[in-house]
């Protein structure tokens, strides 16, 4: 049944890449331009031709047919939907969890909505000893030697909204959104919304005091294998945390803790750069959001429902998924956009290019690849704080998202938003939320007129 599947999926997968291919010779030639020559290729090798709702779903095209293989494995994995044991089939849901499978909350490999099920809420206690309290239900939150989140009594670091039989939910949340309004520089009025967030225990009881909260979406999870891949040494060249060129952005690396290693390592991915590697990432993500436990974090008596295979599986999807081309390269709108994103300063923290270097996928290593991350952390202001730390990012630091694929966001899965908690409906919004190290990329924004504010939004839109 497995090799049929992956036949089944395989064959699909073709049939997609066919039309895909089909589809960029026909867009090419409309513009007058040679097929394939869309430059710059936003993931090197890796990127495809596609700007359907799976666009962010598909292998890379240069895999070879071992790393295919091992794709299609772990599209299988990633897809799986685990049940409450014992089960014939994928047991060890829960005691407690957030949804039941990878996919649900990364649905077409794209961001997620703000929504139960969907979300993660991380907390911390301030104060605290980094112990999970006695009364916690359950073990799998492992806390670092080096973390600086403190579990809450009950809640421990992560809140499960939902419980299987028997055990309840660990709290609810309830957001409500508050409007403000602002103008442009040109007059024209434009409105954001701010999410105040109520978290309390599963019965109504309230949350101690000193309790911080973070609310927060998932990511799109394509095109990871290839920021794994840039070199240590080139994302700590961009660093720059005492603002040695004068420019307003200090950007700096966050240093987390490897589970594998049992050693600091530079952190990569998560909104604060809290994860070191894909598979400490996956294994957090079996453990934390689905209370499957696993060989990086096995439950408390030692039991892991999934073998290292498994685990092995879903982090090679991950890795090895393609990068959606660019479109619209040649459009006079578009580029006068993306002349107007490097004038803003916007291209200090959203570089445009980096080189990949070695990598256990053959297909990711020395890629030139276009993501538009710096994978450090910046300081966005007090607006956009959560005042919750991490390692050593502090409470008004994000690491710098790859916008790679941003135009596709909202035809890989409607009605998806943007920034950390999902507050932004419109890239305008995102951009004119952008406080700290980004409020003079803001008020360049702000105060351009209405025709280049669209040309700077269409080249996301490109992306």
């Amino acid at each position: 049944m497995i090799v049929q599947s992956i036949f089944s999926r395989r064959l699909h997968r073709l049939i997609l890449a066919v039309g895909a291919a089909v589809a960029g010779i026909l867009f090419s030639t409309l513009l007058h331009l040679p097929a394939q020559a869309q430059a710059p290729q936003s993931g090197g090798d890796t990127t495809i031709y596609m700007r359907s709702s799976q666009a962010y779903a598909q292998p890379a095209p240069n895999l070879d047919d071992y790393w295919d293989e091992r794709h299609a494995v772990g599209d299988l994995a990633f897809e799986a939907a685990f049940v409450t044991a014992p089960a014939n089939v994928n047991p060890g849901l829960g005691p407690l969890f957030n949804n039941v499978s990878c996919v649900a909350c990364h649905f077409n490999n794209g961001r997620g909505l703000q929504e139960k099920g969907q979300r993660v809420v991380r907390v911390s206690q301030l104060g605290a000893e980094k112990i999970l309290p006695s009364d916690h239900p359950y073990a799998l939150e492992a806390v670092a030697p080096t973390a600086n989140t403190s579990p809450v009594s009950g809640l421990g670091t992560q809140v499960q909204e939902q419980g299987i039989y028997g055990h309840p939910p660990e709290g609810a949340l309830e957001i409500t959104w508050q409007e403000q309004t602002g103008s442009y520089g040109d007059g024209s009025d434009y409105s954001l919304r701010s999410s105040q967030l109520e978290l309390t225990y599963f019965d109504g009881s309230p949350i101690p005091d000193g309790v911080v909260v973070s609310n927060r979406i998932p990511l799109p999870v394509f095109g990871l294998g290839l920021l794994e891949a840039v070199p240590e040494e080139v994302v700590l060249a961009a660093a720059d945390p005492d603002d040695f060129d004068g420019d307003g952005v200090s950007g700096r690396p966050n240093w987390v803790w490897d589970v594998e290693q049992q050693a600091d390592a530079l952190g990569r991915f998560g909104w604060k750069s809290n994860m070191p590697n894909l598979l400490q990432q996956s294994a957090a993500a079996y453990a934390n959001d689905m209370g499957v436990s696993n060989p990086m974090f096995p439950a408390e008596n030692g039991v892991e429902d999934i073998d290292l295979e498994i685990l092995d599986a879903a982090t090679a999807y991950v890795q090895t998924l393609a990068v959606p081309a660019r479109v619209s390269v040649d459009d006079p709108k578009v580029r006068k956009g993306e002349r107007l994103f490097a004038n803003a300063n916007c291209a200090a923290c959203h570089l445009s290019e980096m080189r990949t270097g070695t990598h256990k996928v053959p297909a990711l290593e020395n890629q030139m690849i276009h993501a538009y991350t710096d994978l450090l952390l910046h300081d966005m202001g007090p607006e956009l704080a959560d005042n919750r730390p991490d390692f050593q990012a502090t409470g008004e630091e994000w690491r710098t998202p790859p916008l790679w694929g941003l135009g596709l966001s909202q035809t890989v899965f409607p009605y998806s938003t943007y920034l950390h908690d999902g507050r932004a409906r419109t890239l305008e919004e995102a951009i004119l939320w952008h406080g700290g190290e980004g409020a003079a990329s803001r008020e360049a924004f702000r105060t351009m007129s209405e025709s280049d504010r669209m040309a700077l939004v269409a080249f996301l839109k490109s992306l």
